[in-house]
């Protein structure tokens, strides 16, 4: 019993937090932003995947805005008590992918984005540009 006060005590209140799916989103999205990502597109997928709720997709014009930009997100979600399940692609930075969960970020660039078309692939899944949540 004393082993889980102490383990219990060691974690950070911050830890204790889970974000609504909403919320995490817009972390993102408010992350991508930051670092100015464009053509930001988020894809509702809970009625055609079991793997994730959410997919928010944006490209940056660099290797190094990609990067920059998946990292942000990272910080911010871990900031708010969210580690991510996981990142994918930070030694080339053409694709970043940031799994927070109920959330996948995909950080692009464009001509990589053009090539595999994710938007195409989940078009079943209703699309919303960023500006359209801009009233949330």
């Amino acid at each position: 019993m004393s082993d889980i006060t102490t383990l219990t005590s060691a974690v950070s209140p911050l830890a204790a937090t889970q974000l609504s799916t909403e919320q995490l989103r817009d972390l993102v999205i408010d992350a991508m932003e930051d670092l100015k990502a464009q053509d930001i597109s988020v894809l509702d997928v809970r009625a055609i995947s079991d793997v994730t709720d959410i997919m928010i997709i944006a490209s940056g014009a660099s290797n190094r805005q990609v990067a920059a930009i998946a990292n942000n997100v990272v910080e911010k979600a871990k900031a708010q008590g969210q580690q991510p399940v996981g990142t994918e692609g930070e030694n080339n930075s053409e694709w970043v992918l940031v799994d927070l969960g109920d959330v996948i970020a995909h950080v692009m660039q464009p001509e990589v984005r053009a090539f595999y078309q994710l938007e195409k692939l989940w078009e079943t899944a209703p699309e919303q540009v960023v500006n359209e949540l801009a009233s949330r």
